[in-house]
């Protein structure tokens, strides 16, 4: 049990530093952060299945579907590269 609400914590970790690298750097011409979510997710899944089998490798995971998730709308518009639309920015949403 302590082992999945550690889980959690990391990707809620993940999500909450999205969210913030959203609201702060949405403005910037850079690529969405769920791309290096994206990235860190498979990382993970390749460290955990082909190498180690490792905890952290799983942390790795959460951490990369935090990222990614706190990012949908842009990752299921496959938008890779841009600045995001003005607006009111919140933290408790998907943008």
């Amino acid at each position: 049990m302590l082992q999945f609400a550690s889980y959690i914590v990391i990707l809620s970790v993940g999500f909450a530093i999205g969210r913030i690298g959203h609201m702060m750097g949405g403005h910037l011409k850079a690529p969405h952060h769920w791309i290096y979510g994206v990235i860190i997710t498979f990382a993970g899944m390749i460290v955990f299945f082909f190498l180690f089998e490792d905890k952290w490798s799983l942390f790795l995971v959460a951490f990369g579907l935090g990222l990614s998730v706190s990012d949908l709308n842009d990752m299921m518009e496959f938008k890779i590269y841009g600045v995001d639309p003005p607006g009111k920015k919140r933290f408790w949403g998907i943008d």
